[in-house]
């Protein structure tokens, strides 16, 4: 590779020589269109140590937006970060006197670092729900569906490029890929940029930094030493009985609420608001008169907390109002889906060929090797025994075909709306409603199926997922003038490394926050029960901190209800004798260990949804009046022109999951407030540019580090859990706070509590506000008023 300088002023390439080459473009914004680094200039790019780091810093991400999507469902995009840390990183090594990166490289280290939050989401989505269903998830299925997803999202985009993302230009805006660009031209200071603008790049990466920093010890400090309480609440009596207010005061969660902004995170919270404010009192009111059990409860209601009316009424709403939400947002985007899929094909079918005098801005991974790489995917699907597909080329050609569709409608709309916006969910659910209707048809309705079904959607839900990460990614290329083969490469490495990485976090995180319920602390009925020598499992050890305190070995017993109750996972004697009901981490519903410390757990809720989806439809057993109240929810609130699916995640997910991420987005409202009133007040920005300039908030950098160092601590946190020298360090520290830590336990602790997530969202605040004073002198784009 030639490692030689830019050959010409990347900021005036030469009239001469046209960057984009063939046919006369239709497209005019792209006909007039040169890359920030024009075709002619050789310049380093696939190079090992971005490509290492970039992977490095993917698996993070991926890990950190793992462990978002398993507590509140949701994601936020990791390529500004990523790009901001590579500019950073090398600079600072440029100082030590090694080399610094270009402005290619750069984008290779984000490229390759995008992907981890694309394969975590898919995988938080849809892996769990196998828990849930009360069967075993192994990891050669996770490893798999990881990789068959995201290999497949990666290898569809490649013909796809020229169509979406070249000839598009200026139509489909991939609004996060485009500011990436930017602000790796910004930080392009040896390629012509001023160095003003390259050491306001190092101070947003210097942002990020002392954001992963404060979240990391944060996080520690709250759930590794119980320097304080970790979840403040308050319950209401008498006259307002079950209702109840309550926060979990994490780092990340504040993070993204920020990041999301104001009004979705309200609306989240307003999700929470009508379940522990609004229905749960309701039931309570209406039913503690009665002493008989109301199914799908299992106790009288007279009896029953807050939080165990959520978890046998409360969450069947939520999960029909999630999944009516999500079919809504993709039924109002079918024309845009539509469009997508006429001009996209369109596009593919008429695409000229290129001589081998290609420019380098248009070499991409051949065909040969997509369609090499397809057949391989295909083999896989067939082979692969935890898929139940026997050697079914039909239904391996059908995930393939099924997963170009959503590629490409992945893509489509995130040009149009962006990564956030973007119906992931809502296909996966789409998928998944398909695989089971044909299930149904043809018979396969045995438990087995449940897994062979949430295994398909989690392949779609991968591939579109990844599909619209790599659009970013390659928009980004294409402005600033990229090599769209390096790129694909890089995303590839990303994918593959990430694929490997996230499977053991999940399976980790859920079995450091595993409960094993002791046979006598279960009612009589279900510690009774007696497995059946023919469904005797395979044998298992106790996990976590349970494991070092029992390290005997014992059968695993998958105990399907028969009234349409959730499955049940015991660890029985080798005569069937119940010794351990297991209550998984992810969506488990017992949160105090026999010994009495508190755990806490995922809840998981686009998983959940998935596995009612299957169980509903594939075993008719579910308390279809709860889910069609949620469905109901949904609908009133379209018909009121307000966004179903966000207010759908916060009527399942706790409020004090929602709680956070509603102050972070008053925090940003805050900074957007000032921002009006003072830096702007003299131009006339629309609502929309306002909200733009508020995402180049350093804010927004500092957010990106909460979350990153919160998720990474409490990951670091689940992978100690079971450390035998820990576990009785954890105890005592828990001891000792409980007995002498105002903050920890005591009258006052969910106010003092509050102390240090305070600080957290006033500097949050301070540093939107102060360096958006210091950072520019005009905004990026106004008219003057």
């Amino acid at each position: 590779m030639n490692h030689a300088r830019p050959e010409v002023d990347p900021r005036n390439p030469p009239n001469e020589m046209p960057d984009i080459v063939g046919p006369k473009p239709t497209n005019p914004i792209l006909a007039s269109f040169r890359p920030f680094i024009p075709a002619s200039t050789r310049m380093r790019e696939l190079t090992p140590v971005p490509l290492i780091v970039g992977t490095i810093l993917g698996t993070i991400f991926g890990a950190s937006s793992l462990y978002l999507v398993l507590k509140v469902g949701l994601t936020v995009s990791a390529s500004i970060p990523v790009a901001v840390i590579s500019i950073t990183l090398f600079r600072m090594l440029s100082k030590l006197g090694l080399r610094d990166a270009t402005i290619l490289e750069n984008n290779i280290v984000q490229t390759a670092g995008s992907a981890g939050e694309s394969i975590a989401f898919g995988l938080g989505v849809t892996m769990p729900a196998i828990m849930i269903l009360g069967f075993d998830l192994e990891i050669t299925r996770v490893l798999l569906v990881a990789l068959l997803g995201g290999l497949l999202g990666v290898l569809m985009m490649i013909p796809l490029r020229r169509a979406l993302i070249v000839d598009q230009h200026g139509r489909l805006k991939y609004p996060e890929g485009t500011a990436c660009a930017e602000v790796l031209k910004a930080a392009a200071s040896r390629e012509g940029i001023e160095e003003k603008r390259a050491n306001e790049a190092v101070t947003g990466g210097r942002t990020i930094f002392t954001g992963f920093g404060l979240g990391f010890l944060y996080q520690a400090a709250m759930n590794a030493f119980d320097a304080w309480k970790n979840t403040p609440e308050k319950i209401f009596g008498a006259p307002f009985k079950a209702g109840s207010i309550s926060m979990t005061i994490e780092p990340a969660l504040l993070g993204v609420g920020y990041i999301i902004g104001p009004r979705i995170a309200s609306i989240m919270c307003a999700g929470g608001v009508l379940s522990y404010l609004v229905l749960i009192p309701a039931i309570k009111f209406f039913g503690e008169s009665s002493a008989a059990i109301i199914p799908p409860g299992t106790a009288p209601i007279a009896g029953m907390s807050p939080d165990d009316i959520r978890e046998a009424y409360i969450l069947y709403i939520g999960a029909g109002a999630v999944a009516a939400g999500g079919i809504v947002s993709m039924v109002r985007s079918l024309p845009l889906i539509w469009h997508g899929i006429k001009s996209g094909l369109a596009d593919l079918r008429g695409a000229h060929r290129r001589a081998d005098a290609t420019p380098r801005t248009e070499k991409d991974l051949s065909m040969k090797f997509v369609i090499g790489g397809v057949i391989i995917l295909l083999i896989l699907i067939m082979a692969a025994p935890q898929l139940h597909l026997q050697w079914n080329l039909f239904g391996a050609f059908l995930i393939v075909a099924i997963g170009f569709l959503f590629t490409t409608v992945s893509s489509h709309l995130t040009g149009e709306l962006g990564s956030s916006s973007c119906p992931t969910s809502g296909m996966t659910v789409a998928t998944l409603l398909l695989t089971c209707l044909a299930f149904l048809l043809v018979g396969w309705t045995g438990p087995h199926y449940f897994v062979t079904a949430l295994s398909i959607g989690g392949i779609v839900c991968i591939a579109s997922s990844n599909g619209g990460t790599i659009s970013q990614d390659l928009k980004t290329g294409f402005l600033i003038g990229s090599t769209p083969k390096s790129q694909q490469i890089a995303i590839l490495c990303g994918t593959l490394a990430s694929a490997i990485v996230l499977g053991p976090i999940l399976l980790k995180l859920n079995d450091a926050y595993t409960v094993y319920v002791p046979v006598a602390q279960l009612d009589s009925e279900t510690a009774a029960l007696r497995a059946p020598p023919e469904e005797l499992g395979v044998t298992e050890k106790l996990t976590g901190s349970q494991g070092v305190q029992d390290r005997n070995s014992y059968r695993v017993w998958h105990h399907l209800d028969s009234t349409g109750g959730p499955a049940q996972r015991f660890l029985v004697k080798d005569d069937g004798g119940v010794v351990y009901l297991v209550d998984p981490g992810i969506n488990g519903t017992h949160r105090l260990r026999p010994d009495g410390s508190s755990v806490e757990k995922f809840d998981a809720p686009k998983a959940t949804l998935m596995s009612y989806i299957i169980k509903g439809i594939l075993s008719h057993k579910l308390p279809w009046a709860l889910v069609l109240l949620g469905v109901m929810i949904a609908i009133t609130l379209e018909l009121s022109g307000i966004p179903s699916l966000a207010f759908a995640v916060g009527v399942y997910l706790p409020l004090a999951s929602s709680a956070p991420i509603f102050v972070g987005g008053m925090v940003r409202w805050l900074v957007d407030r000032w921002l009006r009133r003072t830096k702007f007040h003299n131009h006339a920005l629309t609502e929309e540019e306002l909200v733009a300039e508020g995402d180049k908030s350093p804010g927004v950098l500092l957010a990106s580090g909460y979350i990153a160092g919160g998720a990474l601590a409490g990951i670091v946190i689940a992978f100690m859990a079971g450390v035998p020298s820990l576990v009785g360090f954890s105890k005592g520290m828990e001891a000792w706070s409980t007995a002498h830590n105002p903050f920890f336990a005591g009258a006052n602790a969910d106010l003092l509590a509050l102390a240090p997530f305070i600080a957290l969202c006033v500097l949050l605040y301070l540093v939107g506000r102060d360096v958006l004073l210091a950072g520019r002198q005009e905004p990026a784009r106004h008219r003057e008023g």
